[in-house]
């Protein structure tokens, strides 16, 4: 038995020694024909250092003789610098350093020594095993005894991550809503997360705690129970009713925010916002309340936003950096798309609906804290509140974001009546002169 477990260690040690040299010979046949690659290029260097000398010499014996020999020193020249750069022409083609090489043998070997390892581990308890089994002291029970406390183990670790899951990282990724209609969000979220923590922690521990309470011993048997009606309606029923509960409390969540009366939806504050790659542009209505209306025919370089300034109600819009709101004020945005899709998200106000190319989406909610007042509850200064797009929409995605300042109403009147408006001189020129080119077509097509 020894001699034949030595000849399969001198086997495998055999194996292992011939796979190595056979990845190890390309290496050392490259490593050759790099030398020698290194070599042909300080020739080839060395070469062109004569061929330069050559130039110079050539060129001062042009500037001697005269103009007479000028031919014969550029001809000179041009031959030194052919001869020069056909001894630079060396392979440049693509090369594969060495050490790759080396590094896949060792990659190799070092996995085959770990199969050898894991070959000898198995050996060894396959010869513990059968050495119990002559002192007749082998449980074939015990594995699964030592199975299942490692299952019950891992139900302990898997609670206690649970619940750091809860208590650390969910205390630093929660934070309240800041809107009305996020309160209502933040309330279905939490119902749906206890429910499904409930199902979670249950579901855990019978499925890891019965493999210890009925794992197979000596002198037990297993009880045969294969059907059982009232079990089985109980676990359809119940998640049926649950799943149904939770899908009516988000479907009617979702119509008291998008369902707004529309005696609400004029007294609120508008705010377009429109999303092209990679950037929001945000228009506010002038003294009139009323947002003036776009055609994206009218779209020019200097009137990027297509505005229509054949509607009077245009001329008065303000043009806005960020987006600056009144607080305990109803605000509804007009979400519109200049190109692809893209999507009006912020976090903090539980805010997300798309932007859609050719269709406008309506969202109208009420903030109910200011930028000063959760940067004191943050307890950072520098906190503010981030409007970003939650469609993946190029490669300058993370660049479209805007800042969402919530203020006061006095502060809000005073920032609005500072704001640039859209209809600025150029855009009335050129206004003006799209208009008399218009009546002037018009005249000519009467006359004719």
């Amino acid at each position: 038995m020894k001699f034949k477990i030595n000849n399969r260690f001198r086997a495998v040690l055999g194996c292992l020694l011939a796979v190595g040299l056979l990845f190890s010979t390309p290496s050392f046949a490259f490593q050759q024909d790099s030398l020698a690659q290194d070599t042909a290029v300080s020739a080839a260097s060395d070469t062109v250092e004569e061929g330069q000398a050559d130039t110079a010499a050539t060129a001062t014996t042009a500037d001697t003789t005269g103009t007479a020999e000028g031919g014969e020193a550029t001809a000179a020249t041009a031959t030194s610098k052919s001869s020069s750069s056909s001894a630079m022409a060396v392979d440049e083609g693509p090369q594969i350093d060495p050490q790759v090489y080396k590094n896949m043998t060792y990659y190799i070997l070092l996995f085959l020594i770990l199969c050898t390892v894991v070959a000898v581990v198995g050996k060894v308890l396959s010869i513990y095993e059968l050495t119990r089994k002559m002192n007749g002291r082998y449980n074939p029970f015990a594995n699964n005894t030592f199975q299942a406390v490692l299952m019950v183990i891992f139900l302990v670790a898997f609670l206690g991550f649970v619940y750091y899951g809860y208590a650390v990282w969910g205390d630093w990724a929660w934070r309240s809503a800041v809107t009305e209609h996020g309160e209502r969000i933040d309330t279905m979220f939490i119902i749906t997360t206890v429910i499904i923590t409930i199902v979670l922690v249950l579901v855990h521990i019978l499925l890891l705690t019965f493999p210890y309470i009925y794992r197979m011993r000596k002198g037990t048997k297993a009880y045969y129970y294969p059907h059982n009606d009232t079990i089985e309606k109980i676990w359809t029923i119940v998640p049926a009713i649950v799943l149904t509960v939770l899908v009516l409390f988000g479907f009617f969540t979702w119509r008291s925010i998008t369902n707004v009366p529309e005696e609400l939806q004029k007294s609120a504050i508008q705010v377009e916002v429109l999303g092209e790659q990679f950037q929001w542009q945000v228009r506010y209505p002038g003294a009139d309340g009323v947002i003036g209306k776009r055609n994206y025919k009218l779209t020019t370089p200097m009137n990027s936003y297509g505005i229509d300034f054949n509607d009077k109600h245009a001329w008065d819009d303000i043009q806005a950096s960020d987006i600056v709101i009144p607080v305990n004020k109803s605000v509804r945005f007009h979400i519109i798309s200049k190109d692809i899709i893209h999507s009006f998200y912020i976090p903090d106000f539980r805010v997300q609906i798309n932007a859609v190319p050719g269709m406008t989406n309506y969202f109208q909610f009420t903030p109910t804290m200011t930028t000063e007042d959760m940067r004191e509850k943050m307890d950072d200064p520098k906190y503010d509140f981030i409007m970003l797009c939650n469609k993946i929409c190029g490669s300058g995605h993370y660049n479209m974001q805007k800042k969402v300042i919530v203020v006061t109403e006095e502060e809000y009147k005073e920032w609005l009546s500072t704001q640039n408006k859209y209809f600025t001189e150029d855009l009335q020129k050129e206004f003006a002169t799209a208009n008399a080119e218009d009546s002037k077509e018009l005249t000519t097509a009467s006359l004719n």
